[in-house]
C-alpha cells in the first residue's frame, strides 16, 4: 500500500488529468464507451424507487441512464473526483431534465454517503484508477445495503484490449504516475480485487464481453486517448511515443481502425 503522501500526491495527480481530459471525454469519449454504460446499467436491474451509486461517474453517463429507470422515487448519487468532469455532468443532468442526480466530490476510498444508504453501485470504467482498492471494497461494502447488488466495469489487459494497448504504449513514454498498479489495465486480473470485495462482504464474479468503437484514424484516435497525458512530454518524445503506438495499431498505415476491447463486468452481491 502506498503512504499517504504518495496517495495525496496521485489524487491531486489525477484529478488534474481528469479535470483537464473532462471536454474532450464529453465531445468525444461518453459516445464511444455507450456499450459499457449499457452493460453495466443493464445488469443492475434496476427498478423504480431505488437508490443508486454510481462512483466515479465522470460526465453522467451511466447516472443519467440509471436515473431514468429509478425515477420518480428514486434517486442517482453521483460521485467523482473530478470537479471538472462533476460540472459537466450537472450541466448534462439539466440539459435532460434529470432532477434526481446528486452530484458529489469524493473517491472510492472514502465514499461521501452513510452506511448502507444504496440498493445498488454502479462503476464504469472507474475502479481501475482508484489507488487503494482494498479500501474501496470495504467502502463500497459499507455504503451497499444488505441483499445489494454491485456492477462494475473494466478493461482486460493489452493483449485483448485496443484500447489499454494504445494507452500503455503512449504511456510508456511519460514519467510514472505517483502511484503504481494505477491505470486503464490495472484491473485486467481482477482475482485480487474480488478477493477483497469478498473479504468485505460482496461475493462478486466477473462476466467477460468484448464491446468496440472506432476512430476514423491515428490522429483522432491519438488526440482523444493521449493528446492531455502526452502534452507534458517534449516534442521529441511525443514522436517517439507516436510511432510506438503506430507500429502497435496501424502497421499497415493510417486510417479508420475499430478498437476490439474484452470488457469485464464484475457483477457481486452483499
Amino acid at each position: 500500500m502506498a503512504s499517504s503522501d504518495n496517495e495525496e500526491a496521485a489524487l491531486q495527480w489525477q484529478v488534474g488529468v481528469w479535470d483537464r481530459m473532462s471536454p474532450i471525454y464529453l465531445r468525444e469519449v461518453d459516445d464511444r464507451f455507450t456499450e459499457v454504460i449499457d452493460g453495466v446499467v443493464g445488469r443492475a436491474g434496476l427498478q423504480r424507487g431505488q437508490q443508486i451509486l454510481d462512483l466515479g461517474t465522470g460526465t453522467g453517463s451511466a447516472a443519467v441512464k440509471a436515473a431514468s429507470a429509478v425515477i420518480p422515487d428514486g434517486t442517482v448519487t453521483a460521485v467523482d473526483i473530478s470537479p471538472e468532469m462533476l460540472g459537466l455532468a450537472r450541466q448534462r443532468a439539466i440539459a435532460m431534465g434529470q432532477s434526481k442526480i446528486i452530484f458529489l466530490e469524493g473517491r472510492a476510498e472514502e465514499i461521501p454517503a452513510p452506511s448502507g444508504r444504496f440498493d445498488v453501485i454502479l462503476a464504469s470504467l472507474s475502479l481501475m484508477y482508484v489507488i487503494d482498492r482494498g479500501a474501496a471494497a470495504r467502502e463500497i461494502a459499507r455504503v451497499l445495503r444488505p441483499g445489494g447488488r454491485l456492477v462494475a466495469a473494466v478493461w482486460g489487459g493489452p493483449d485483448h484490449a485496443d484500447i489499454v494497448r494504445f494507452q500503455q504504449t503512449a504511456g510508456s513514454f511519460a514519467p510514472k504516475p505517483p502511484v503504481p498498479g494505477v491505470g486503464p489495465g490495472a484491473l485486467a486480473d481482477s482475482a485480487e480485487f474480488l478477493a477483497q470485495l469478498e473479504q468485505a462482504g460482496i461475493s462478486a464474479s466477473v462476466e467477460a464481453e468484448t464491446t468496440s468503437f472506432a476512430f476514423a484514424d491515428f490522429s483522432s484516435a491519438w488526440d482523444v486517448l493521449a493528446g492531455v497525458t502526452a502534452a507534458q512530454l517534449s516534442s521529441e518524445r511525443q514522436e517517439e511515443a507516436k510511432a510506438a503506438v503506430r507500429a502497435q495499431m496501424w502497421p499497415t498505415g493510417d486510417g479508420p481502425r475499430r478498437f476490439s476491447n474484452l470488457t469485464q463486468f464484475i457483477v457481486g452481491a452483499g
